[in-house]
């Protein structure tokens, strides 16, 4: 019998073992300790959606996942040693920061590792090493959204009592789950380690969503090297789809995200407006010609102006004002044309009427590709040595944006292979919504299908 608690020390088993009278092979045994270990994985998926952290605040989220893997054997990295400081877009304000790591050391954080987050440097990468062969990474995103989560008791969070207490942070996007698979493949390699040959790297990466957190672990250095990288994403499927995964994912957009300030001088709007430099007509400017950007024939290209917050009463001339805007194209190159086609429009609409502009770059995100070879990969172990059912197509098209593009970008020009997965689950509402929740069966359909194309790769 496997025993499966979180925090106890792995057992180390035969490559062929005997189970209920019968050998089992390696693919045999990732699936048996998953299941035996299904219950914990519910249990930690439920952990990390009541105590929901948001990009940069993920301090309770790191120190548990660093913890836990401590705890497992791993190699592990922590704090500035995971994100490249200046690197990280759209952090948060030194307020807001102190405000959350109070709070995650209020909600049980490890007393060990949560002092490395402090500033927002959130985020764990796991390491194991098992002697010469390829280097395989994997990233699960650990960071919820500012969501208000559904109390009426309809909810299944709410009516079992792990809805977030930290209100105005929700885990709807599945994030909790993909932190919960991670450590589930980190128990299930460490176990099965003496069969495998080569690097695992197991990044748990803060700030997805607004794609604002990858870039600065690829600036860090820890993909350089790495012959293949693995991601994926719970995504919802019809009641009757028995499929478990589509290997790959191909169309997401790439997307530059900006906030923008204006600079303008204040005076009386009756007595004395030639003396301002309003500010409302350089954003009005600015937003009309942001829209009239002449599209790409290349492929799809976006832009849209999210929102502005100006001036200060109706007799006076504006002099401060904010937008968030963001550009996307269907290739990193169109994308650029629209990020530079959109930063000479702010610029000049500003200095047409007198004022200055700052531009703070918020997130950002390369279109993805995955690689044919992998996905087969993925196809050929899910089919003939896990037996779970893989979507006829191997890819799914993205229309949105996703930061572990960095990730693949950098493993595929150094000649690597890289797929972004979709793990099927059913899902009780739309992802980024108030009553978002996943049937908890991906959590160990997820870990076979990890841990099955890993050990594929490395024995």
């Amino acid at each position: 019998m496997f025993l499966w608690n979180f925090g106890c020390e792995p057992i180390i088993i035969e490559k062929n073992i005997t189970w209920e009278g019968k050998r089992m092979n390696i693919y045999d045994q990732i699936k048996t300790m998953t299941d035996e270990m299904a219950g914990d994985l519910v249990a930690q998926r439920r952990d990390f959606h009541k105590y929901a952290e948001p990009g940069w605040f993920e301090m309770r989220t790191s120190s548990i996942i660093a913890r836990k893997l401590t705890d497992l054997g791993y190699e592990v990295l922590v704090g500035d040693q995971v994100c490249k400081k200046d690197s990280r877009m759209g952090v948060p304000s030194d307020e807001k920061l102190e405000e959350q790591y109070e709070r995650a050391v209020a909600q049980g954080a490890d007393p060990e590792f949560v002092k490395y987050t402090k500033g927002g440097m959130t985020g764990v990468i796991g390491i194991l090493r098992c002697g010469e062969g390829p280097t395989v990474a994997m990233r699960f995103d650990i960071d919820a959204l500012g969501v208000f989560e559904e109390h009426d008791l309809s909810h299944r969070p709410a009516k079992e009592g792990f809805n977030s207490v930290n209100e105005g942070f929700m885990h709807a996007c599945g994030h909790d789950g993909h932190a919960t698979i991670g450590l589930g493949v980190a128990k299930v390699l460490m176990s099965i380690k003496d069969q495998l040959h080569g690097t695992v790297k197991l990044i748990f990466q803060p700030a997805e969503e607004g794609v604002r957190g990858a870039k600065s672990i690829v600036d860090n250095g820890h993909l350089d090297g790495v012959d293949y990288l693995i991601g994926s994403h719970v995504t919802n499927k019809s009641e009757d789809d028995p499929t478990a995964v589509i290997p790959g994912s191909h169309g997401s957009l790439a997307t530059t995200k900006y906030d923008v300030i204006f600079h303008g001088k204040s005076a009386h709007a009756g007595g004395s407006p030639e003396v301002g430099r309003n500010v409302m007509l350089a954003v009005g400017t600015a937003i009309l010609n942001l829209y009239a950007i002449p599209r790409h024939s290349g492929g799809a290209s976006r832009v849209n102006v999210g929102t502005v917050v100006a001036g200060s009463g109706r007799n006076v001339i504006a002099d401060e004002a904010k937008m968030e805007i963001e550009v996307r194209g269907e290739t990193t190159e169109i994308n650029e044309y629209m990020k530079d086609y959109a930063v000479n429009i702010i610029e000049s609409a500003a200095k047409m009427h007198g004022c200055t502009c700052e531009m703070k770059l918020m997130g950002a995100a390369y279109s993805l590709k995955s690689d044919e070879a992998l996905m087969e990969r993925v196809k050929r172990v899910c089919e003939e040595e896990l037996h779970m059912p893989v979507a006829k197509d191997l890819s799914s098209k993205n229309g949105g944006s996703e930061d572990v593009s960095y990730m693949m970008n950098r493993v595929q020009e150094q000649g690597g292979q890289a797929t972004f997965m979709r793990v099927l689950t059913h899902e009780a509402g739309p992802g980024h919504s108030r009553i978002f929740d996943i049937d908890e069966q991906v959590l160990p359909n997820a870990v076979k299908i990890f841990c099955g194309v890993v050990y594929d790769i490395m024995h």
